[in-house]
């Protein structure tokens, strides 16, 4: 391909809104464009990314066994009522109505769609199992896009489903999807760390994620050096607080004028964080749930949100936190609630003697507070976020948290779809039994920016062979020079020969022009045509290492040829 009649157009200014290496280098390599806030276009560079990874991904289902299908966008709302997911899967549900007045929705995943032709088809034991996949476009109504590709509302992903007749059956299936996309990620070259997860609003009965530890991840992930073991942090369970021993002492009512904060009143009282009891305000769907915690932990409101048993919930605002407490925010506590009030006890406080608490009145706090004497304990339940040091709950080493983003997550559903949809098989012994699945997802333009947020520097993108949108860039530097041109050409001719993925920079640009574009666009191999030819040479450079070397120009060609062999071995 030559440069000068490809659709490709580069940018030498950042983005305003991208903080992300990745959404600042597919925007200013012109890979993607912004459509709309969380919806981007592909490029014919960046598809060709997409269609590379698309390939590896097609390549390890279809050695699995797995066979690819296409489903529908538009997912009729009928199907989703029977799971019950029509009401229960929020807000990132895209719903619309046709001229007719039938509701749809456009298809998030497709649990719901791929069961209704199983079932259509499937009636006895003997056609168990399988598995089926498709790559395609999905719609998820996201509160918060960011990142471009990395949290977008449009995006493209692998979903893979297995049927099997029983749980022993459906865990072959399982470890088999495990084993395929262990073998995808390596060959994406993407260091990626396997989780625990929680089931989410996809559901069954286990599930685990693969992530890649990157500030710009949208989860939190606990790992243990020691033992290997590794979750969302969200599903780390954390102890309840050990007794602590000390006396009790007396209460004592203190003025706190304007002090609203953790950090404010530990410095005006001079007490630790975690002798202070935090009091958050929640309202849940209309009703007030008080959250108490330790100052020095934070709430995690996804296991608030399996507490609660709905996502219908925010924090509450300076109207509420007076209609239900007759007080101020930062002067809310366990003293004097009126009846009605919901309270959630965080494991950490189990045990806690002494604690400077809050009492609904603005303006003061009480240091002191002992429950039992001041106060009564309610539910407890672990919904402190995990932190750096908190005890692993397999071998109670020191934990290790970090920022995670999700590249694929699988489950074991178990019957969770095929009950409610009765989708049955009959057994040897002609007894109808639901029919056990797993469900296996992949972002595939997600991966494209995961590659760059590992592939990246100062310059640009580092592409890994395997998926580069070309594997070697051809320069002329002068195309006014003849001699220059004509070496440049019959490169460009011998690379095509070679079947090398070629794109030949011809455009009348200067050299600084098109080293710059080369170093953001990020081609792993890139050759030189400028005044060496005179000796003979022309000079190769490798992108990820930035060693340059001479090389005669006839050798030039097989050279790259033969580390892109190497590459993709």
């Amino acid at each position: 391909m030559r440069w000068s009649k490809y659709f490709w157009h580069t940018s030498k200014e950042d983005p305003a809104d991208a903080e992300a290496p990745s959404h600042r280098y597919l925007i200013k390599g012109g890979f993607i464009k912004q459509v709309a806030s969380g919806i981007y276009a592909i490029t014919p560079p960046g598809y060709k990314v997409i269609k590379k990874i698309e390939n590896i991904v097609r390549k390890e289902m279809d050695r699995s066994g797995a066979q690819e299908i296409l489903l529908t966008v538009l997912n009729p709302s009928e199907l989703w009522k029977e799971t019950g997911r029509w009401d229960l899967y929020g807000r990132e549900l895209f719903t619309l109505r046709d001229r007719h007045g039938r509701d749809y929705c456009l298809g998030p995943t497709h649990e719901e769609e791929v069961t209704d032709l199983v079932r259509t088809f499937v009636n006895s034991y003997r056609q168990l199992p399988f598995i089926l996949y498709q790559i395609q476009v999905k719609f998820r109504d996201e509160k918060r896009p960011r990142f471009g590709l990395i949290r977008g509302r449009e995006f493209i992903m692998k979903d893979a489903y297995s049927f099997d007749t029983d749980e022993f059956s459906a865990m072959l299936s399982y470890e088999t999807m495990k084993f395929a996309y262990e073998r995808i990620f390596k060959k994406l070259k993407l260091n990626t760390l396997m989780v625990e997860a929680s089931v989410g609003s996809i559901g069954g009965i286990s599930s685990h994620e693969f992530v890649i530890l990157t500030e710009y991840g949208e989860a939190r992930v606990a790992y243990c050096e020691s033992c290997g073991y590794s979750a969302n942090a969200e599903i780390v369970k954390l102890p309840k607080g050990e007794e602590e021993i000390e006396e009790e002492r007396p209460l004592k009512r203190v003025h706190t004028p304007g002090i609203r904060t953790i950090e404010e009143l530990s410095q005006f009282l001079g007490v630790p964080p975690k002798k202070i009891l935090k009091a958050v305000l929640y309202t849940v769907e209309g009703k007030p749930v008080l959250v108490l915690i330790r100052g020095d932990r934070e709430v995690d409101e996804s296991k608030l949100e399996a507490i609660l048993g709905t996502e219908n919930f925010r924090l509450a605002n300076d109207e509420e936190t007076y209609q239900h407490l007759k007080t101020e925010r930062g002067f809310i506590g366990p003293l004097n609630l009126p009846e009605g009030v919901r309270v959630i006890w965080d494991n950490s406080l189990f045990g806690i003697k002494n604690m400077t608490v809050a009492f609904n009145e603005p303006d003061y706090h009480c240091v002191n507070a002992n429950p039992g004497r001041d106060f009564s304990y309610g539910e407890f339940f672990d919904v402190a976020q995990v932190i750096e040091g908190d005890p692993c709950p397999k071998c109670h080493a020191p934990l290790k948290v970090s920022k995670g983003l999700e590249l694929g997550h699988i489950f074991l559903l178990g019957t969770r779809y095929s009950q409610p949809m009765k989708a049955y098989y009959k057994d040897q012994q002609g007894e109808d039994k639901p029919i056990f699945m797993g469900c296996y997802g992949i972002g595939i333009s997600r991966c494209m920016s995961a590659i760059v947020e590992q592939y990246s520097d100062q310059f640009g993108i580092k592409w890994p062979t395997m998926v580069a949108p070309f594997e070697l860039d051809i320069i002329c530097l002068n195309t006014a020079d003849q001699e220059q041109k004509q070496i440049a050409e019959k490169l460009y001719y011998l690379a095509q020969e070679y079947n090398l993925d070629v794109i030949y920079d011809d455009r009348e640009q200067s050299a600084g022009f098109k080293f710059a574009d080369a170093d953001l666009c990020g081609f792993p191999y890139r050759i030189v045509i400028g005044k060496k030819i005179k000796d003979g040479k022309v000079e190769l450079q490798k992108r990820h290492t930035g060693e340059r070397i001479d090389i005669p120009i006839e050798e030039a060609i097989k050279t790259v040829r033969d580390l892109v062999e190497r590459d993709k071995a």
